[in-house]
This record gives C-alpha cells, sequence and structure tokens, in this order.
C-alpha cells in the first residue's frame, strides 16, 4: 500500500485524512458492538470470529497518516448527537443502528479513498457487502440447541476420517470409528466408482450415505456429506463439505438452514479469510502433501499450515497425504487438527491406524 507521507500534503488533503480516520473509528467501533452482542447476547462464537476478521482488516489498515491528522478539538461535529439515538432499546435495535453506522462508513471510506489509498477502498466495499448477510445473522433469533452441540462437538474433534471408494466401506468406517474418530465425511465424486469398479450412481451414494449415518449415530460422530446438500438433507447428515468449485457458502447456508455444518477446502490464506467471512464453520487446509486423492494439485506444504496457525478464529484441518509418519512434522507447523484418507481406508487395520493416530495428536477423538 502506497500512501500520502504526512506533512505539507495540503488543507484538502488533511481534510480528506480526518475524514477518513474518523470514518475507520466509527466503522471500528460499530464493529465492536456488533462482535460484543454476538459474544455475550447471541453466544454465537462463529459470528464473533467473522466480525473480529472484519474489525482486524480494517485496523490493519488504519496508518499512522490518518492517525496524525485527527485533531477531535477543531471538529465542530464531534459530540452531536440525535434524539433517535435514546429511543433505541432493544438490542435489536441497537444491532441494526450499529449495522447501518459501519455500512455508512465503509462506503465514505470507498468514496474517498479511491483516488488516495485503493487498498483501503477495495477493503472497505468487500467488508460492507459482507456485513450485510452478517446483519440479518445477528437480527435472528440463536441458534438452537442442536446447532450448538454439533459444534461444540467439531470443537472437540481432531481426527477427521475422509472416505473413499474401498472394499467393506461400511465395516471401515465403523473400524475407524471404534478406534476413536468423530467426524467422517462422506466422499464419492461425481465420475467415481465402488469398489467393485461399478459406476457409482445416486441410488449407490444415497445407500451408503444411509448407512454410514447410521454408524456414526451409534458411536456420537458427527456425519458430513461431500459436495452433495441433497444427499445431505436427504439422510439427516450433519453438514456438508465444500470445495472451491462446489456452491457459494452463502447460499449451502440457505438451503441448509443455520443449525447444519459448513466446511470449504482452502488452499491459501486469501481462501481461509474468504470461508471465515463466509461463515463456514471448519475449514481444510491444503494439500498439505501431493496425493492421489487430489491428481494434478500442486501441494502447499508446511507455510500454509503456518499461516493458517496463526491466523484462523475458526477449526481447520491439515490435510493432504498426512500419515502417522509424517503427522510430527505437521503438527510442528501448528496443526492441531488433521484429516486424512488412505492413512485409515487403506490401513491393514484400520482401528489401529486411528488410535495410533490419535496418540500422534495427544487426544481421544
Amino acid at each position: 500500500m502506497t500512501l500520502p507521507s504526512p506533512g505539507d500534503a495540503g488543507l484538502e488533503r488533511g481534510s480528506v485524512h480526518r475524514l477518513i480516520d474518523a470514518n475507520l473509528d466509527r466503522a471500528r467501533e460499530g464493529l465492536r458492538v456488533l462482535e460484543d452482542w454476538a459474544r455475550f447476547g447471541l453466544d454465537r462464537p462463529d459470528l464473533v470470529a467473522r466480525l473480529k476478521d472484519l474489525r482486524q482488516r480494517l485496523g490493519v489498515l488504519h496508518a499512522d497518516v490518518y492517525k496524525q491528522a485527527r485533531h477531535t478539538a477543531a471538529d465542530r461535529g464531534a459530540g452531536l448527537g440525535h434524539p433517535a439515538q435514546e429511543q433505541r432499546r432493544q438490542p435489536a435495535e441497537v444491532v441494526a443502528a450499529n449495522a447501518a453506522r459501519v455500512q455508512e462508513a465503509l462506503r465514505v471510506l470507498e468514496e474517498f479513498g479511491r483516488p488516495l489509498d485503493a487498498a483501503l477502498a477495495i477493503e472497505a466495499a468487500a467488508i460492507r457487502y459482507a456485513l450485510y448477510d452478517l446483519e440479518v445473522e445477528l437480527l435472528q433469533l440463536r441458534r438452537s440447541a442442536t446447532g450448538e452441540q454439533r459444534r461444540q462437538r467439531l470443537a472437540g474433534c481432531h481426527l477427521y476420517l475422509v472416505t473413499s471408494p474401498v472394499p467393506r466401506l461400511e465395516a471401515v468406517v465403523e473400524a475407524a470409528l471404534e478406534g476413536g474418530v468423530r467426524l467422517v465425511q462422506y466422499r464419492a465424486k461425481e465420475g467415481g466408482s465402488g469398489s467393485d469398479g461399478t459406476p457409482l450412481d445416486d441410488s449407490m451414494r444415497l445407500e451408503q450415505a444411509e448407512a454410514l449415518r447410521r454408524l456414526c449415530a451409534r458411536h456420537g460422530a458427527l456425519f458430513l456429506v461431500n459436495d452433495r446438500l441433497d444427499i445431505a438433507l436427504a439422510v439427516d447428515a450433519d453438514g456438508v463439505h465444500l470445495g472451491q468449485g462446489d456452491l457459494p457458502v452463502a447460499v449451502a447456508r440457505r438451503l441448509l438452514g443455520p443449525d447444519r455444518l459448513i466446511g470449504r477446502s482452502t488452499h491459501q490464506l486469501e481462501q481461509l479469510r474468504r470461508a471465515i467471512a463466509d461463515g463456514c464453520d471448519y475449514v481444510g487446509v491444503g494439500p498439505v502433501n501431493a496425493t492421489p486423492t487430489k491428481p494434478g494439485r500442486q501441494p502447499v506444504g508446511l507455510d500454509y499450515v503456518c499461516q493458517a496457525a496463526a491466523s484462523s478464529a475458526i477449526p481447520w484441518f491439515a490435510i493432504g497425504g498426512i500419515e502417522a509418519g509424517n503427522l510430527a512434522v505437521v503438527r510442528k507447523a501448528g496443526a492441531e487438527r488433521v484429516a486424512v484418507v488412505r492413512a485409515i481406508t487403506a490401513a491393514a487395520d484400520p482401528a489401529m491406524a486411528t488410535r495410533q493416530l490419535l496418540a500422534a495428536l495427544g487426544r481421544a477423538h
């Protein structure tokens, strides 16, 4: 970001600097009001994480050149109120007023930032659009107990099994559940085939998903479906996992409702930040290593794992060629949770492989 230097910038530029400073303050303060309502009023850590992300993104762009232009004593508008402020009696009124306050401030930053600070103008526009959807969620009632229980259970999961077409799929998943897995994703992509080479059709996918859903329910495990919202709803899954090329999160949320889990695959930090802003409950981080599960996709290596560890406000799972032999390296990079496919599905003893992975993670689930 290239910013003009302070000093002899002229009266007009100094005025714009003060204007930008005031609206950055206004937007960040309003976001903090919304964040605290999400935290203390709604008990919605997912919304807290999304609002905190927006607030911190603005904070990074609140440059010293703007703060140094601040001159509150000379601002004749400072402290002016309006009778409407005294009429906000309900939390919903406070939320609506502060959401509007932030959106208005962001619009000002867009307009005056364009010729002076393009990065600020672009970010202000992105945050304004993200806040439109967030405002609706803030004004809704709490999620049901079922939704909160799912998210609490997700937070306690550190080993995530993603299935692949293998012989005796149900037996493999059941063994992993007996070994301690409490999060399972059914993955059966279009064009795939079963363990006997028979092309998978939707009737087969539905049958397999129903069977795995029942297994997970018996073991108290969460069950997700990759990509297919229709199958997830048909079998009453706990949620879905979406790739970068799948449905937008907002569309999935509208179809699934507020109580089911939504995960997203991410391959770079910007995708992770977008997933948080979109309201995902967790993300996949990878592929850490090259893997036949994702042929042709270049591994992201451990650098992105380190970035996720430093940046993610929601649960995240390192994924991609992770097994007992390289898990220590992934953990050292900052991963507390991992997702695996072949490390369990291709193991001679899936239950034992599961226990070994959990032991290496130092976790029960």
